[in-house]
């Protein structure tokens, strides 16, 4: 088991003796078991996926959107500092639907280099929220 505590700008969101987690970093998505080699690394946006046991099934693991930070792993221990994480419990999909047609409307009347960069920020922020909010639908349906 590897400890991994996930923390925000608001605090801890997960402490936890798990299996696996799967990370989103500059490279593509890296997992991380016991046993992994010392590493530090930056988080990109998309999705934190947690396996609690071995034996879980995709399905059953837990989902965080993130939107970037930083990854440390040291002998057994996974720590992750973001500046925001959302579990796919916090995430109510109707409402990150809104917010992403909100956002490409945004990024529709954009200006200047900043608006775009803020409006695509935006996106990529409600695009992974509604990835994960899929990953528990689908997992509820078992």
């Amino acid at each position: 088991m590897i400890h991994f505590q996930l923390y925000t700008l608001t605090g801890q969101k997960f402490d936890e003796d798990v299996y696996e987690v799967i990370l989103p970093t500059l490279d593509g998505q890296i997992g991380v078991l016991t046993g992994h080699m010392p590493l530090v690394s930056v988080a990109t946006t998309g999705v934190i996926s947690v396996r609690r046991n071995q034996r879980d099934a995709d399905t059953m693991m837990d989902n965080f959107a993130t939107y970037g930070g930083i990854i440390e792993v040291d002998k057994d221990n996974l720590r992750v500092l973001v500046d925001e994480a959302d579990h796919s419990d916090e995430i109510n999909e109707t409402e990150a639907q809104h917010a992403m047609e909100r956002a490409k409307k945004v990024l529709a009347e954009a200006k200047d280099q900043t608006s775009l960069e803020q409006a695509q920020t935006l996106i990529d922020r409600q695009t992974v929220r509604l990835q994960v909010a899929g990953l528990r639908r689908r997992s509820t349906r078992r």
